[in-house]
């Protein structure tokens, strides 16, 4: 039986764990998807080792960038983004081979287009500086958009959510959350930011899926935003990673 499974620390609630068992029994699949809660990365050839039967892993947080360290080969575009949270699995022969990818830059960019203006839409305000905003990054990129990333700390090429004036609102119609705030259970916290400057040009994105709608949706919908969680690039994600497994590269 072939496996697949998901690495990171802590792991808690997981969306790959359900989404593919049940893809593979829905599908009449032979695999089995699994959770790998390890404290640290170091221990990811021991979990290769133990179970030759991998085919595939995904990557979570804390692991999206210090994973690349221990991979083969690494696709152009998540090397292009600095992060991998896909990973295939070749067996050839004795040798074990680890190809890295990136699913975050599809997933986002397949989910965020449809919502896009040209005419509103030129600059985006990334929230949080980890490794799934590198990826949001390239994909507003690739879609046209100018980006600044926002941080609660001085960074060189960021700005800092006491600068976000309505007038910066104003300026950026697209603000992406790459934070874990408003996530459950603290659902009832939200980025510090202007929401009475906010329009029905605003579009908020929240990568964060549960709650379904977090308090800063909730707070810029009040000013007539657009509003999106991140379910939807969750499941893009999935396929594309069966996709990455399967040898369809991108």
């Amino acid at each position: 039986m072939d496996k697949y499974g998901l690495i990171g620390y802590p792991l808690g609630h997981s969306f790959s764990i359900s989404y593919f068992n049940q893809k593979f029994a829905d599908e009449g699949i032979n695999a089995k998807y699994m959770n790998f809660e390890i404290p640290s990365i170091d221990e990811l050839p021991e979990v290769i080792a133990k179970h030759p039967e991998l085919r595939g892993l995904n990557v979570t947080i804390p692991y999206k960038e210090k994973v690349m360290d221990f991979l083969d080969s690494i696709s152009p575009e998540a090397r292009a983004i600095g992060a991998v949270n896909v990973i295939r699995v070749t067996h050839s022969g004795n040798k074990t081979l680890l190809k890295g990818f990136n699913s975050d830059v599809i997933g986002f960019t397949q989910s965020i287009e449809p919502m896009l203006d040209k005419k509103w839409h030129k600059k985006a305000l990334i929230l949080g500086t980890g490794g799934a905003s590198k990826a949001i990054n390239y994909g507003l990129k690739a879609l046209g958009l100018e980006t600044v990333f926002v941080s609660r700390y001085e960074r060189p090429g960021t700005i800092q959510y006491n600068k976000i004036t309505p007038e910066v609102i104003k300026e950026y119609k697209v603000i992406v959350n790459c934070t874990p705030l408003g996530m459950y259970p603290q659902t009832d916290e939200s980025p510090d930011l202007p929401y009475e400057a906010m329009d029905n040009h605003t579009i908020l994105y929240d990568l964060i899926y549960n709650p379904d709608q977090t308090l800063f949706m909730r707070r810029g919908a009040e000013y007539g935003a657009d509003v999106k969680n991140g379910i939807e690039m969750l499941l893009l994600q999935a396929f594309a990673s069966w996709e990455f497994w399967n040898g369809k590269e991108k």
